[in-house]
């Protein structure tokens, strides 16, 4: 996970040791095009604002999908909450909630959720998990163009044991009108086995509709800048700056915009980049998309890696160090 020493983090950390602050809020899901003085100025028609911060790749400048309100006083940090939270920016929901100081206690708390059912919604898989714990987030991830749930999703608790103690109930339990068991188990991170993790993330989708590109024939790509490493899981490069990806196969006229939607429902994406010709500007079918959250990356790999998109079916995979060919 990415985090930015004396920021904060997107999970809503503030990387302080005080104790919780009711007038510090971190937003989560911010539109990529949405500037500081946005922020400040939306939630200044709450309350006095305080501080006001968007979190920026330090490299590109680029916003990182989230940031950080503080107010004068707790009341109007409550309101901004119970008013904005679930507001419809573009094409995101923001989340708003209380920013919390750095703790062990509160690390690694997120969980991941496959073989959900289909008709179930956030309020749904809330109402499943509450009973153990305080909920920071939670979110279903759903299919870019039917809008049908892919029956994955993810729940971060407040702390670790809450976490920890709704595996233990959880993990194999079969939900209320449901037929099969669901999977409970902490989200990967860069520090676990990440190749294993993909590899298991890669099954989690029960009706793919296209074998994923590893299974045809090279001869079929007269390109691939991946080599001998294909999904690229022996080396996965974070610069600090997020996780990227690796999307081939693209139509001629793919623009940036069709990677944000196609990669945002997964979660926070910092950056997209259409590879074209320099003569004729046309796209020359591979670019690379960078999301800042690892296990949501491993997700948005599993379930677009064999994607037919436009009549073409897409190889997406995590991004080697190795320079590419032109």
């Amino acid at each position: 996970m990415l985090t930015i020493p004396g920021s904060g983090s997107p999970d809503g950390r503030t990387g302080s040791s005080t104790k919780d602050s009711k007038t510090n809020l971190i937003v989560n899901y911010l539109p990529q095009t949405m500037t500081q003085d946005e922020i400040k100025s939306l939630f200044s028609s709450i309350g006095e604002v305080e501080s006001c911060k968007l979190i920026r790749d330090k490299v590109t400048g680029q916003s990182l999908g989230y940031g950080f309100v503080n107010y004068v006083k707790p009341q109007d940090a409550e309101k901004a909450i119970n008013t904005l939270n679930g507001l419809r920016l573009q094409a995101k929901t923001i989340k708003v909630s209380y920013a919390r100081p750095s703790s062990q206690a509160i690390k690694d708390a997120n969980l991941y959720v496959s073989g959900l059912p289909k008709t179930m919604t956030q309020q749904d898989l809330e109402g499943l998990f509450e009973a153990h714990g305080r909920i920071i987030t939670s979110r279903i991830l759903f299919d870019p163009v039917t809008g049908q749930s892919r029956g994955v999703g993810f729940v971060r608790f407040d702390q670790r044991v809450e976490a920890e103690r709704a595996i233990t109930e959880l993990n194999g339990h079969i939900p209320k009108g449901a037929t099969d068991p669901i999977t409970v188990k902490f989200a990967n991170n860069p520090s676990q086995n990440h190749a294993k993790a993909l590899q298991q993330a890669a099954y989690l989708a029960p009706a793919r509709r296209y074998l994923g590109p590893m299974l045809h024939q090279t001869a079929r790509f007269r390109y691939s800048p991946m080599g001998a490493d294909p999904m690229g899981v022996g080396n996965i490069p974070n610069g600090g700056t997020g996780f990227c990806i690796f999307v081939y196969n693209l139509a001629p006229d793919t623009e940036d915009s069709v990677l944000w939607q196609l990669f945002g429902p997964f979660g926070a994406v910092t950056n997209v980049k259409v590879i074209r010709d320099f003569q004729t500007n046309k796209c020359k079918g591979f670019g690379f998309v960078t999301m800042a959250h690892y296990d949501e990356a491993v997700v948005a790999i599993a379930q677009l890696n064999g994607y037919c998109l436009g009549g073409r079916v897409l190889q997406v995979s995590f991004k080697t160090n190795k320079a590419h060919k032109n």
